[in-house]
C-alpha cells in the first residue's frame, strides 16, 4: 500500500453536510493543513471565510450547481465566479444529468466551458453522478470532458444513490486523454479503499473519512 502521506496528498478533505457550521469548517481546514491534503472541499457560503482563515496553507475547493446540477448555466457561472472571487482555488461543478439523458451533449460541453471561463484559470472538476448513468453515458461524458477546457472528471456528489466504485473509475480512466484527470468521490471508507481507487486510476479522492481514520489511529 502507498505511504499515508502519498494518499493524503490526493485527498480533497470534504465537508458538504447540510448542517455544517463554521466551527466544523475550521476543523476541516486545520486538518487539511496539518495532514497536507490536496484541498479542503466545503460549501460555497464558507469560501470567503475559509480562504482568509487558511491563508494559503491549503487549497480551498467548493461546489457549483450542487448537488443536483439542474441550475441554469448562468446561475452556475455566477456561482463559479463568486467562489473564485471569494478565494476558491478549485471548483467542482455538477452537470445537468437530464441534458445527458436527452442527448444534449453540445449544451453540456458549452456549459462546462462557460463555467471554466468564469473560474478565471482555477481548476475545474466535472461531476457526472455515475450512479445515474449507463456505461455509454459515462463514456460520452469522458469524451465531452476531454473536448472541454475542464481539468477533471469526477464520479459523484455523494448525495445520490451511490458514490464511486472501482469498475466505473477504471472505465473513466480508460476513456480520459493525457492531461485530463479523474476524481473518485463518495463511499471511500478506509486507507485500503483509497489505495484501491488510486490503483484503479483516480488522481484525486473526495472523502471525509481518510483524515478522520488517521486522526483516530
Amino acid at each position: 500500500m502507498r505511504d499515508i502521506e502519498e494518499i493524503l496528498s490526493k485527498v480533497d478533505h470534504t465537508l458538504l453536510k447540510v448542517d455544517a457550521t463554521w466551527e466544523d469548517i475550521k476543523v476541516i481546514i486545520d486538518d487539511g493543513i496539518k495532514y497536507n491534503t490536496a484541498s479542503v472541499c466545503i460549501p460555497p457560503s464558507f469560501v470567503k471565510q475559509a480562504s482568509q482563515y487558511a491563508n494559503g496553507n491549503v487549497k480551498i475547493c467548493t461546489v457549483i450547481g450542487f448537488p443536483n446540477g439542474y441550475s441554469t448555466t448562468s446561475v452556475k457561472c455566477a456561482e463559479a465566479l463568486e467562489a473564485v472571487e471569494n478565494g476558491a482555488d478549485e471548483i467542482d461543478m455538477v452537470i445537468n444529468v437530464g441534458w445527458l439523458k436527452e442527448g444534449r451533449l453540445d449544451d453540456i460541453l458549452e456549459e462546462i466551458n462557460l463555467i471554466k471561463a468564469n473560474c478565471k484559470g482555477k481548476l475545474l472538476k466535472v461531476i457526472i453522478e455515475t450512479c445515474l448513468l449507463t456505461d455509454s453515458e459515462i463514456e460520452a461524458m469522458c469524451r465531452i470532458v476531454n473536448d472541454s477546457d475542464a481539468d477533471f472528471i469526477k464520479t459523484s456528489t455523494g448525495f445520490s444513490t451511490e458514490g464511486a466504485n472501482i469498475r466505473v473509475v477504471k472505465l473513466m480512466k480508460q476513456n480520459m486523454n493525457e492531461g485530463k484527470f479523474v476524481k473518485a468521490a463518495g463511499g471511500i471508507k478506509s486507507l485500503e479503499d483509497a489505495d484501491t481507487f488510486l490503483d484503479a486510476g483516480a488522481d484525486r479522492l473526495g472523502t471525509s473519512r481518510i483524515v478522520n481514520i488517521i486522526k483516530s489511529s
